[in-house]
């Protein structure tokens, strides 16, 4: 690229400009593909100046000249990738993706040299031996010892040798993950079955409204279809009387990336998992699970294992009752098969309902999505004072994203809100939070943008989404992450938000999930979208009967998950070089119901392999359960759900301090002690199945 050419692409670059929008917003309706390899070069540089300025300082290394340079540096590659990865993930195109293929290993090439940098890590490491001497803050002295731990992690210590290896594991492992995530969303775009009119038995008027929706996005106007949408695929499953149709949808939906055709993702996976290994024996660790846990609550894979286990046997226990349970009422409506992994949800619906005489049918259409975006807004309102206002002149990337402006109790702007509700094949599957600029008070007080996707029905002809509990929790679930970055507040960029251990990230997002399904809520927000009448009592009670259902099963599909992942990362990576007999091999070993299957198979399991946050990582939502199913007690205790006094430790301890304190530590300090174990059996109703076992 020549000068000339990037004096004039900097002038016109709408990612190199001032933001003119409104709180300096992405422009999205002004960028497009061809900006974004331009933008990434030039904040590659400017950040690599940067780099070389702190390294080469010929002060003697202090706070201020090292630690706090770091956190200014990196401005403008922190503001680009994120607009870039926004888009890979939440409304792709073969151009992005294809951008994204590049930009992987640009970025990994980019980092090695930074986090490897010997002159650089001697600095930080000269301050973090000398911490105790240097009068920091609080804040100032948990940045330090997780700078330097970052780096240390990265292979600053390593030899020269060690560093070259890591460097092209590292550039791997950015190129691997890249195709894992672009293989699975490549067989979710590729695969529907359409729905004639027979075809549609037991299919409720709000799936089908969903189904002609979601048709209509594919271009497909008049039709109905099922995707290999999770929001699209468990509904169906749970209510299609069509058992060949459900066998259809579980088998193409759990063989994702697993069809040996240009999407398969067995080999990417072993290539993965030896270059792990690799990685965390040049780092002085038996496996990666053990490096990969020893910054973390947990520690060590034998902590992780301890527990999973733990709620493994009484799940599993209570899985198989209710297995038997399921088969008998086959048999007595005269079904002449065994009960098989596609017939569970339908069954055990079935169940539900002549127990609790309940099902999602009955309550979706109090669910509507507005009316739940509003229950989980005022919630937030009541708990920690902020308030939310549409504003329809922010840029988004998509017609149907939506954007709220939140102000905080003295009515001062505190943060914007995206929130991407439907699912469409321009976006990966699954629901997360993400940011496009993150809290931070360095040099001026930053808001945050936050952003939620997930990946709901969309209702068809002007029909309101409806959700299922279940989405409705996923709701709360992301806004509850979406709190963690709207209440951050914090100094520096490095620990703002969601920036905390994987184990303790999920605690303000599954202790958010409680308000959703509280009494207190639900009269006010279940309301039916076509009356307006609120949820009726008998049924609002059956509902809060019924939440404890099936959760055997829901508690097997997790757990088994989270076990096969800890053991990819903990056996050696030659035996899992066969990746479909290796998971057969491990559920054999746990005693996998064969009529369960794993929440996530391998070769689409994109927490684990589509990069490596959620490596060793995936009981982190079953720790911080522990934690979340405590937590909630707090308020149960003081008789008030939204309890003034305790919503303020809540906010202080956990919601606003991202990573400035020591998560043990910061729990405490908001519950008083350490959680108690049995709550989260206590919560998943096992515990007296744990006791007589």
């Amino acid at each position: 690229m020549s000068d000339t050419t990037a004096v004039i692409d900097a002038q016109t670059n709408p990612l190199l400009v001032a933001w003119e929008t409104p709180h300096q917003t992405p422009p999205f309706d002004a960028i497009k593909p061809e900006h974004f390899l331009p933008a990434f070069e030039r904040a590659f540089a400017d950040h690599a100046a940067e780099i070389t300025a702190i390294t080469h300082d010929p002060a003697e290394p202090d706070f201020a000249n090292t630690i706090t340079a770091l956190e200014r540096s990196g401005k403008l590659l922190s503001k680009v990738a994120a607009v870039f990865y926004d888009l890979v993930s939440a409304h792709s195109n073969p151009a992005i993706l294809e951008i994204d293929k590049d930009v992987s290993l640009r970025m990994a090439r980019h980092w090695n040299p930074i986090m490897m940098n010997a002159v650089l890590f001697g600095r930080i490491a000269l301050l973090y031996d000398n911490r105790k001497d240097l009068k920091l803050t609080g804040e100032e002295q948990r940045l330090l010892e997780r700078t330097y731990t970052r780096f240390r992690r990265a292979g600053a210590g390593l030899s020269d040798d060690d560093k070259v290896r890591m460097a092209e594991i590292n550039e791997k492992l950015a190129q691997l993950g890249t195709t894992f995530s672009h293989h699975v969303l490549g067989d979710e775009q590729d695969w529907y079955l359409e729905l004639g009119e027979d075809d549609r038995a037991g299919l409720s008027e709000s799936f089908v409204a969903a189904a002609k929706a979601a048709a209509d996005e594919r271009g497909m106007p008049g039709k109905a279809i099922v995707t290999l949408s999770r929001s699209s695929v468990e509904p169906f499953l749970q209510s299609s009387a069509r058992r060949d149709l459900r066998e259809k949808v579980f088998k193409a939906f759990t063989a994702r990336g697993d069809n040996g055709n240009s999407n398969d993702n067995n080999a990417v996976i072993g290539e993965i998992l030896s270059l792990r290994e690799q990685a965390a024996r040049i780092m002085g660790f038996p496996n990666f699970a053990a490096y990969r846990l020893e910054d973390s609550m947990a520690k060590t894979p034998e902590a992780v294992r301890g527990l999973l286990e733990r709620v493994w046997k009484p799940a599993r226990a209570k899985a198989l009752a209710d297995r038997d349970q399921l088969q008998e009422m086959i048999t007595a409506e005269g079904g002449n098969f065994k009960l098989a992994a596609w017939d569970w949800r339908y069954y055990a619906e079935k169940l539900r309902q002549a127990k609790a005489n309940f099902d999602d049918a009955a309550i979706k259409p109090y669910l509507s999505l507005d009316n739940m975006i509003a229950a989980a807004f005022d919630c937030a309102t009541r708990l920690f004072g902020i308030t939310f206002a549409e504003r329809k002149d922010i840029p988004v990337w998509h017609p149907d994203v939506r954007v709220w402006e939140i102000k905080d109790a003295g009515g001062r702007h505190k943060a914007l809100f995206y929130g991407d509700y439907f699912a469409r094949s321009s976006k990966r599957s699954g629901a997360w939070m993400t940011s496009l600029r993150d809290q931070q008070k360095l040099d001026r007080d930053t808001a945050p943008l936050i952003i939620n996707v997930c990946n709901f029905a969309k209702g068809a002809d002007g029909q309101p989404s409806l959700l299922s509990p279940d989405d409705a929790r996923t709701l709360f679930h992301e806004f509850g992450h979406g709190l963690h970055g709207i209440l951050s507040n914090v100094t520096y960029p490095s620990l703002s938000g969601t920036a905390v251990f994987t184990d303790f990230v999920e605690l303000p997002s599954q202790l958010y999930e409680h308000w959703q399904e509280r009494p207190e809520v639900l009269q006010t927000f279940a309301r039916h979208y076509q009356t307006g009448e609120p949820l009726p009592q008998d049924l609002l009670e059956r509902f809060l009967a019924a939440r404890r259902f099936n959760q055997g099963f829901a508690t097997v599909e997790f757990v088994s998950s989270a076990l096969i992942d800890l053991e990819f990362h903990t056996q050696p990576a030659a035996a899992s070089k066969d990746v479909r007999a290796f998971e057969r091999a491990e559920m054999e070993k746990i005693g996998m119901p064969p009529e369960i299957a794993l929440r996530h198979r391998p070769t689409q399991f994109g927490h684990i392999f589509s990069g490596d946050h959620y490596a060793a990582g995936y009981y982190s939502y079953m720790w911080s359960e522990v934690m979340d199913a405590d937590a909630f007690g707090a308020f149960e205790e003081a008789g008030n759900i939204f309890d003034p006094a305790v919503a303020k430790r809540l906010h202080d301890n956990v919601y606003a301090s991202g990573g400035s304190l020591d998560p043990e530590a910061a729990y405490i300090a908001f519950r008083g002690r350490e959680p108690e174990p049995d709550a989260l059996l206590r919560r998943r109703g096992l515990l007296d199945v744990a006791k007589a076992a």
